[in-house]
């Protein structure tokens, strides 16, 4: 009896195990199709028709920084080779139109490959419909405007270097812009990175207006509007794209070819398109030629540094663009005569300080009530320490 109570004991038990399994089997292939599911469809990223969506973290990581380091490096050797032709430097404008017209023809193409893409293959379909109001667009075509213009203009008047020393502060009007635009608020640390990046800025420009006999305070003039339009456009895009969930192929090309449009106007009007043009003619390899280079390069690279943004985060795209910058700046000395003083390297290196902590201030969010509490906690700390007794005690 009780063999056969235990038999009876272990079939039921078995049947009820068995029922168990089953659940079990069940709920694990369903987190195993889910798993699947997860792993078949990461997180898409595409650099226009390169998908680059199923590599490893660590060769999209590559792959992008290959990309920024290589467009960028050309862009900044095109650009200052562009402004060594003998009589181009009060042409820059013409040379931000010509930018311009290539980025509209980039945008077509990449917007009719996004068309392509989203249909299957059908090169008849008609592109998706526009996201954010054009009245947004107005206001950011004449930001691009600025942007691209005055920073294009003031290397007419600045050496290349000093230029990209001004583009490597962009933090000091994007902080302040934020905070007036968005209501943004800022730690200490990212006040802490302006205020080293001021003083660096100020010095490599001190330096710089000793050592070059052409030194023109429009150029800073030029590049700080520039700054101050890159502040407001960065804000501006970034609301508009979170409000409308508008792609950032429309957003370039809205912006550049209503920009081109503004430009092209208000140069018909001044009269410095037909100077521009015919000087242009005139060198057509120097200033057609390699404007499409230039051109090319710099978007490529914008569309490197977006994939950067999504696979890596912020903080990591803004740590590759600033090395890059500063490999830009040495090719700069390397195939550019311009005079040298170590100026340039301590003051440089107190910018590449102040990018680092607002590259760790986003890593580390550090409150002014937190920076208070630590005070306190030091504070204490030394008044209960033995040598400060004794000190109090004598």
């Amino acid at each position: 009896m009780d063999n056969s109570q235990t038999g009876n004991n272990v079939i039921n038990v078995n049947g009820h195990v068995g029922s168990t399994n089953n659940n079990n089997k069940g709920s694990q292939s369903g987190l195993q199709q889910r798993k699947s599911s997860s792993t078949e469809s990461p997180p898409e990223l595409r650099i226009l028709c390169f998908e680059l969506t199923y590599y490893n973290r660590t060769t999209q990581f590559l792959l992008s920084c290959a990309g920024v380091f290589i467009l960028y490096i050309i862009y900044g050797y095109l650009q200052e080779l562009i402004f060594t032709v003998e009589g181009f430097k009060p042409y820059g404008w013409f040379l931000t139109l010509v930018q311009f017209g290539y980025y509209i023809c980039f945008g077509l193409v990449e917007h009719r490959l996004e068309a392509y893409r989203a249909s299957g293959g059908k090169w008849n379909s008609e592109p998706a419909p526009r996201c954010i109001p054009m009245r947004t667009y107005f206001v950011l075509a004449g930001l691009t405007l600025g942007t691209m213009g005055l920073s294009n203009s003031s290397l007419g008047y600045l050496n290349y270097p000093t230029q990209v020393i001004f583009k490597c502060c962009k933090l000091i009007p994007v902080l302040v812009g934020s905070i007036l635009i968005q209501g943004k608020r800022y730690g200490p640390l990212d006040f802490a990175a302006a205020g080293a990046m001021c003083i660096g800025l100020a010095w490599f420009t001190l330096a710089d207006s000793q050592l070059t006999p052409n030194f023109n305070p429009l150029g800073v003039a030029m590049i700080s509007g520039a700054l101050l339009c890159d502040a407001v456009i960065g804000n501006v895009q970034e609301k508009a794209m979170r409000e409308f969930k508008a792609p950032s192929s429309e957003v370039v090309f809205y912006s550049y070819g209503l920009g081109f449009v503004y430009l092209l106007v208000i140069m018909l009007i001044t009269g410095n398109f037909f100077s521009g043009f015919a000087f242009c003619i005139e060198h057509p390899l120097q200033s057609f030629g390699y404007g499409f280079l230039f051109s090319l390069s710099g978007y490529l690279g914008m569309q490197f540094v977006l994939a950067l943004v999504r696979s890596s985060g912020a903080p990591v795209a803004a740590t590759v663009t600033t090395a890059r910058k500063a490999v830009t700046i040495a090719i700069s000395f390397l195939f550019f005569t311009k005079p040298f003083t170590m100026q340039y390297l301590w003051s440089g290196l107190v910018v590449v300080l102040g990018i680092y902590l607002s590259v760790y201030s986003k890593r580390n969010k550090l409150t002014f009530t937190d920076l208070r509490h630590k005070f306190k906690q030091l504070s204490v700390r030394i008044a209960r320490s033995p040598s400060r007794r004794f000190l109090i005690e004598v």
